[in-house]
């Protein structure tokens, strides 16, 4: 059997028996509710209501319900989207790649994860069909041609790529998380008391009799779905990326986007991974699967994919002084110094220097302090969304059509409401949905946890 070296801390921490591993996943699916699920689904129940109801009203009444303007025709609505699809990719980042990579560290996180990546792309996907002003007409930016004989989206245009973008990274994603969660829906199958949850829970699990050609085809094609979502995770970021870079806007026309836009995506997908995972460890007990080690390790990517943002970023500056193109070096100078510099200096100081405090491993194996910055992160992500897009465009190449831009009640209604969503569909997951993969911890039991290990040691 491989056994790990003995450097290496355990992944599983205590006694735990494969039976144990069971009951602790199982338990809060199996249990009656807390009182505190209940408040928590309520609250976010009314938040994402509320956000319907500004969506209504926006359809109802017009764009003109938002605070854009002549000068600021794109604000809120697509700094909310490019956030909310940013957030949407750790999760398979973290499932498909460090699966590639045969991590067995992901397993305490993974199945949080990718329900997180979904739930994140079903928010993105509501502001494009929005903010196109007549949602009755979105089937337009479908690849079919309209009711006004044969004339065809333009495929040239990054917003049509975007729409095929997404939908795969959607769809790739959606079947490699229903995968992963088949042998534990046979789990909770076997172990269901009433016969409406025994039915329901055998017809999620599509059968699964966990037979070795049953193993043998789930192995196989969560391979097959890993090879298939990196490059996914990549591309989707880039073309979203593209939105901006393919237009000759001072501030948007630069080459650096794509590679940025991903790291800063995988920046703040895995700060929301760390703000739920901490919440859900102490909710459900499961701090012997998700331990410090677990957190420093996804501090230690938050560290890098920072830095590499905060590298970015200092490349944009030295490009727009180097070019030697004065708009360019105004729209710089204007984001720093303009009427929006405290976006500018939130965005700086969230997302540049907060990580760098994560080289301390006092600091990174800190849990109150990791959730503290996994907000913080979140806050300068969309902040550097915001500050991209209106500060590039609010003051134009002719003085006199400068103009400022202020959201309105919808805007921020529609936001606030999405994270009322988020948070509603993230706590249905938790409460009927097992959070870790129990067949998956099962298999790093022999290997990396505690009491084996010390067994292993003492022998």
């Amino acid at each position: 059997m491989h056994k790990e070296a003995a450097i290496r801390k355990p992944l599983i921490l205590g006694k735990k028996t494969y039976h144990d591993i069971t009951e602790d996943i199982c338990r809060p699916i199996e249990s009656k509710a807390p009182k505190n699920w209940y408040i928590l689904i309520t609250i976010a129940g009314l938040i994402g209501l509320y956000g319907i109801g500004s969506i209504l009203y926006l359809l109802g009444t017009g764009i003109g319900t938002w605070g854009l303007n002549k000068t600021v025709g794109w604000a809120w609505d697509i700094t909310n989207f490019v956030w909310w699809v940013g957030i949407g990719h750790a999760g398979t980042l973290i499932s498909a790649v460090l699966l590639l990579f045969r991590q067995k560290w992901r397993f305490a996180i993974n199945r949080a994860a990718e329900a997180m990546t979904i739930f994140a792309v079903f928010m993105a996907a509501v502001f494009p069909g929005i903010h196109m002003g007549r949602i009755w007409l979105a089937y337009w930016v479908f690849p079919i041609p309209n009711q006004f004989g044969s004339l065809w989206p333009n495929f040239n245009s990054a917003l049509l790529w975007d729409v095929f973008a997404i939908s795969t990274y959607l769809s790739v994603s959606l079947v490699f998380w229903y995968i992963g969660l088949i042998p534990d829906f046979a789990t909770i199958r076997d172990r269901a008391k009433t016969p409406t949850a025994k039915k329901i829970y055998s017809m999620l699990s599509f059968g699964w009799s966990g037979r070795a050609k049953h193993w043998n085809r789930f192995e196989l094609v969560s391979l097959v779905l890993a090879g298939l979502a990196t490059p996914l995770v990549f591309s989707v970021h880039s073309i979203v990326s593209f939105d901006f870079a393919t237009s000759v806007i001072p501030g948007w026309h630069t080459t650096i986007f794509p590679p940025y836009f991903v790291c800063g995506a995988v920046f703040s997908g895995f700060a929301m991974v760390q703000t739920l995972m901490l919440i859900l460890r102490k909710a459900f007990k499961l701090e012997a699967y998700l331990h410090v080690k677990h957190i420093e390790y996804m501090n230690i990517v938050i560290m890098v994919t920072g830095s590499i943002v905060g590298v970015a970023y200092l490349t944009e500056l030295f490009i727009s002084w180097y070019s030697g193109v004065e708009y360019e070096s105004y729209a710089f100078i204007n984001r720093a110094t303009g009427p929006y510099w405290w976006a500018y200096w939130s965005m700086m100081t969230c997302n540049v220097i907060s990580p760098q405090l994560m080289w301390f491993k006092k600091l990174r194996t800190n849990l109150t302090f990791t959730f503290i910055i996994s907000i913080v992160v979140n806050i300068g992500m969309w902040f550097e969304r915001f500050v991209i897009i209106v500060t590039s465009i609010h003051r134009d190449f002719l003085p006199s059509s400068w103009s400022m831009f202020y959201p309105t009640h919808v805007d921020i209604g529609i936001f606030i409401g999405t994270l009322g969503l988020f948070f509603t569909l993230y706590l249905l997951f938790a409460r009927y949905f097992p959070v870790m993969p129990i067949a998956e911890l099962k298999t790093i039991v022999k290997t990396s946890s505690e009491y084996y290990k010390n067994k292993e040691d003492n022998h």
